[in-house]
């Protein structure tokens, strides 16, 4: 089935090639960009165009970014707007950053006669492959409906939540918990195989369990394997508690656990791990208790 929006992505990393692979795969005209284009090339494959230059993205009704920081976003969009003579009739941002910057780049879009909606989302590329990923969504809202064909394309579940930049406050609330979770889980794993339990026998009952969620079962695994192959990384999860935390102090909120994590966090980094898998955090959880683990060799389901 083909569908009458062309669309444009700017940012193929993990996650932005598993996207755009997604919406190309439901019929829609996809053209990307990437500042190292190779990683645009790659997706050729999958019927999407590699663009020479950013402003080739122009012409395309919606354009969507998927970007690692608010600078990065910044930087994109106005590249994007250099062209005087076309603008893409919505820009759809999925990155996680900040409010301040994601209202700059709504001011900015609005200068151009550009609709900007904030679409962050939760999952990692597995996720999305498998159609999984959930977006929450905020902007003007007849703008959200008339992309939620995309959006729907993307994956499972798309949530409204408002005008402004309402979805960046969920989206950091979202992987506060994220982070203070796999610290939890990477606590009470060494725990458990400290007295004897293996990893896999541990993480297969907290699966099952009331407390078991997609995200226990699809980094059960890593966690296991002791494979950090990165899907995200310390550097970014403490990029967004610095920018959960900030929100937090704004807002008067205390965050004891969160604030406890967000150290915990840097001292991977610090340890020189930052560019693992954050399940890495297991092995710092693990030397702190005098345990030396080891890959198991269980065959465990991710779930997805």
């Amino acid at each position: 089935m083909t569908h009458h929006m062309t669309v444009g992505w700017i940012g193929t990393g993990r996650m932005g090639s598993a996207m755009a692979r997604r919406l190309a795969r439901a019929g829609f005209d996809v053209t990307a960009w990437n500042r190292t284009r190779a990683k645009t090339e790659a997706l050729t494959g999958d019927g999407i165009r590699a663009a020479d230059h950013i402003t080739d993205l122009a012409d395309c009704d919606v354009v969507f970014t998927m970007v690692s920081t608010s600078t990065d976003l910044e930087a994109v969009l106005t590249d994007l707007f250099a062209r005087t003579d076309a603008a893409p009739s919505t820009v759809v941002d999925c990155s996680t950053v900040s409010a301040e910057a994601s209202a700059a780049v709504r001011a900015a879009a609005q200068d151009r006669g550009v609709d900007f909606l904030a679409a962050p989302v939760s999952g990692n590329g597995k996720v999305v492959a498998a159609g999984r990923l959930s977006l929450v969504v905020s902007g003007p809202e007849p703008v959200y409906h008339r992309v939620e064909p995309l959006l729907a394309a993307l994956g499972r579940s798309t949530t409204y939540v408002g005008d402004g930049e309402t979805a960046r406050l969920v989206k950091l609330c979202h992987n506060l918990l994220l982070g203070v979770v796999i610290q939890s889980v990477a606590e009470i794993t060494v725990l458990a195989e400290r007295g004897g339990v293996s990893r896999a026998a541990f993480l297969d009952f907290l699966n099952h369990s009331v407390m078991g969620s997609m995200f226990t079962r699809y980094k059960t695994p890593a966690l296991v394997k002791l494979d950090y192959t990165p899907t995200f990384t310390p550097v970014l999860l403490r990029k967004d508690f610095d920018l959960g935390l900030a929100a937090a102090q704004d807002l008067g909120v205390p965050m004891p656990v969160a604030a406890l994590t967000q150290q915990i966090i840097q001292g991977v980094i610090s340890g020189g791990r930052g560019a693992d898998d954050f399940a890495v955090l297991l092995e710092q959880q693990a030397a702190a208790a005098g345990l030396d683990l080891k890959p198991e060799s269980a065959e465990v389901d991710d779930g997805l």
